[in-house]
């Protein structure tokens, strides 16, 4: 392999790893990425704008107390394309064709029929864990192997937030909102009656991530 090829496959799997940064931390700024690649703020600039004239990154300055405000960093919508896509565009056309041919009562009975059956996937992976962080932490689980790069945090109140950070159905739940209220009835009937959860961030609303904030009835 030619210098010049290794030197390309070096910055293309950089980028990557910086996609794939920016899609779990959000707004990075030049110093924050160089400190976790080990590189120049010169050469992670290089790989920034080299992916914004791709149109796969932008940027927003944000002001500081002291000296000039810094940019910050984030994905577009175009690197979704780096991320699993759950056969969206498949997806899309079998909605739209369910719907002409069972109206809509005959998908929302569709999607029930889909909600149960992943239900008892997520109850038997689960299985008789304990205690809501666990049987939280076992859903990310779950979520991330489909996909949704979810994870779980402690907010020392009492409370939990469950973060989806990708949609893998994005294209889907946007002609057919019923995927996603049937998520969320999905994760209340997974974590208990002992469990509250509540939706705040909403990708399908402009947000970057999908948030849960979980509590057990009696710290509410």
């Amino acid at each position: 392999m030619s210098r010049d090829q290794t030197k390309k496959d070096a910055s293309t799997s950089t980028r990557k790893a910086i996609i794939n940064l920016l899609k779990h931390q959000g707004g990075m700024d030049v110093v924050a990425l160089s400190s976790q690649f080990a590189l120049s703020g010169m050469a992670i600039r290089q790989h920034l704008n080299a992916l914004k004239e791709e149109g796969l990154v932008t940027f927003e300055e944000e002001a500081r107390p002291m000296g000039r405000p810094t940019k910050l960093w984030r994905l577009t919508p175009a690197a979704d394309r780096f991320f699993p896509s759950g056969y969206s565009e498949l997806s899309v056309s079998l909605i739209n064709s369910m719907k002409e041919a069972f109206g809509n009562e005959g998908l929302d009975k569709l999607l029930s029929v889909r909600n149960k059956n992943m239900q008892e996937q997520y109850l038997q992976y689960i299985g008789d864990t304990s205690g809501v962080k666990e049987r939280l932490e076992k859903l990310a689980e779950i979520r991330t192997n489909e996909g949704y790069m979810a994870e779980v945090k402690d907010q020392g109140d009492g409370s939990l937030l469950f973060i989806e950070k990708h949609c893998p159905i994005c294209e889907a739940a946007a002609v057919c909102t019923g995927l996603c209220k049937n998520e969320l009835h999905l994760f209340k009937t997974v974590l208990g009656d002992q469990v509250h959860i509540e939706r705040g961030e909403y990708i399908m609303a402009g947000g970057r991530n999908c948030i849960y904030t979980v509590r057990e009835h009696h710290s509410l």
